[in-house]
């Protein structure tokens, strides 16, 4: 029977699954899964604290405003292999077909981006 996980082993899946920084996850269990889903948030604050940090850092070396914001939105993606914006260009793709739900989802679930999820990421991220 597996022992019960630490929080320790939710903050590890979470950082080692939602982002690309350097963790070392030791289970991959339904209850490290959980832990993970519940440490979610805080993976997600360490990013935005990083993407903050970097678009202020840029501001103090007397870097435009425009350069600190591509910044801020360049280093969440980087840091989370793209999920977020794969996500989101799947879904539009997927809603964009105007097709019935099983259909939606089949071209949801491919590998590549339809014209929907360009359209969709472009105005996203200059927005």
């Amino acid at each position: 029977m597996p022992t019960t996980p630490s929080p320790l082993d939710g903050l590890r899946f979470a950082f080692g699954t939602l982002t690309v920084l350097p963790v070392t996850v030791t289970r991959w269990d339904r209850g490290a899964a959980r832990g993970g889903m519940l440490a979610a948030p805080l993976a997600g604050l360490v990013v935005g604290a990083l993407a903050a940090g970097c678009a202020l850092a840029l501001l103090a070396l007397g870097a435009g405003p425009l350069l600190a914001c591509v910044a801020a939105a360049a280093v969440p993606a980087v840091l989370t292999r793209g999920l977020h914006l794969d996500g989101l260009a799947d879904t539009a793709d997927g809603l964009g077909s105007g097709k019935p739900a099983e259909d939606a989802l089949r071209i949801m679930k491919q590998s590549d981006i339809g014209p929907f999820g360009v359209l969709t990421l472009v105005f996203v991220l200059l927005a």
